[in-house]
């Protein structure tokens, strides 16, 4: 009785005219299948919270995984793994204090032996995720400490990572302040999922967030002539305009595939959801011809190389249902072995960590299991779990 009252207190939070997806709906009441989260936990996140990218010769942890474990144990209504995950997050990449120190991006086996940070630097993106994990937690299962340890890191982001950017405004910064220099300061579209700004915006009104929000909208815009955004791109402060990156181009791949899927999840209501939209054609028009998705695209000229695997396929889903394209929906979950919700059948090699997330990200969405709101409050459908149908 206690899961189903939460889960209706959580589907309470919809907003007016926002229908869950035919699955949710199809299955309130009943068990939400979890077998894609309880196998990307069992591969991926051990015992005491330390998420795990095994295709990486450092046998890296990120605080951007860290950051996704802690979204998807509040999304999956997994409290004792949310709890792991941050303890060994604020042990091991914080010096023990997420409220002093922001996380180290990279933590793994060092190349003069042992284990531990190799690289101090903190990563934006993942400090805005774990800020809003934190948040939303509070919230949802009102420990009111979490919000108070999420405001002292989104205040740390606020002095650390945002900075004004001449003839532009406040922006965050990939990295702290004190690691970048101009003129030509760098960025990417993908640290900036629309959904959080506006959390934060809805939490700290007189802050940057709602600069930032307008800006991000503004950097995707002018740097998406052919449709696609790229990975990186960067402010010119002597042109006043957003330019290639420096050092990556304008090439757009593994990071920029993450601007299509945050720009799906958007709100119906959100008022810069019609402009990305519009703005980001360059996927459905490849993918509409069909074929699968570009593993590379040249965001300044549209050419594309390459073929995405089945991980972007799954972070496309939320966009193709929001542009509306139905055959190119149901032929990238073709794709997507049916075990993490597609219905390619063909046996493959486990996904990688990066590609689970993605799918965990599109595919969990697709089904309901999770929506955004119009402020970008996080909108779990949480019901007891199914039985596990298949094993990790």
């Amino acid at each position: 009785m206690m899961q189903r009252r939460r889960a209706l207190a959580a589907l309470s939070l919809l907003p007016a005219g926002l229908a869950l997806p035919a699955m949710a709906q199809s299955s309130l009441g009943g068990c939400m299948p979890q077998d894609d989260w309880r196998s990307f936990a069992a591969r991926h996140i051990q015992p005491d919270g330390r998420v795990i990218d095994f295709d990486t010769p450092q046998q890296q942890s990120t605080s951007e995984g860290q950051s996704y474990g802690l979204f998807f144990a509040l999304v999956h209504d997994d409290r004792r793994r949310f709890e792991r995950v941050l303890a060994w997050t604020e042990t091991n990449l914080c010096g023990g204090s997420l409220a002093q120190h922001l996380p180290a991006w990279q933590w793994g086996r060092k190349t003069e032996g042992g284990w531990g940070v190799i690289d101090p630097n903190p990563a934006s993106d993942a400090d805005l995720w774990i800020a809003y994990a934190l948040l939303e937690a509070a919230r949802l299962w009102e420990v009111p400490a979490w919000r108070t340890l999420g405001l002292a890191l989104l205040a740390l982001v606020e002095r650390e990572e945002v900075i004004t950017l001449p003839g532009l405004g406040r922006m965050l910064l990939p990295w702290s302040r004190n690691v970048a220099s101009g003129p030509v300061w760098r960025l990417n579209p993908s640290y900036l999922p629309l959904q959080l700004l506006r959390r934060f915006q809805q939490e700290k009104p007189t802050g940057p967030w709602k600069e930032i929000a307008d800006n991000t909208v503004r950097m995707v815009v002018d740097t998406s002539p052919q449709g696609f955004t790229p990975d990186w791109c960067a402010w010119a402060t002597e042109q006043k305009a957003f330019v290639a990156d420096p050092d990556k181009g304008t090439v757009g791949s593994y990071d920029a595939i993450r601007v299509y899927l945050w720009a799906g999840m958007l709100h119906p209501q959100e008022p810069a959801r019609a402009a990305l939209l519009k703005s980001l054609y360059g996927p459905r028009r490849v993918i509409e011809r069909p074929q699968a998705p570009p593993e590379y695209v040249d965001t300044a000229t549209g050419a594309v190389r390459g073929t995405g695997p089945a991980g972007f396929s799954g972070a496309l889903l939320p966009y193709l249902k929001a542009q509306g394209a139905s055959a190119a929906l149901t032929a990238q979950q073709a794709r997507i072995p049916v075990d993490l919700g597609g219905t390619a059948v063909v046996p493959a090699a486990p996904l990688p960590y990066y590609e689970r997330m993605l799918l965990l990200f599109g595919q969990g969405w697709l089904d309901g299991r999770y929506a955004f709101g119009r402020n970008g409050q996080l909108q779990p459908q949480w019901r007891p779990a199914c039985p596990s149908t298949r094993t990790a």
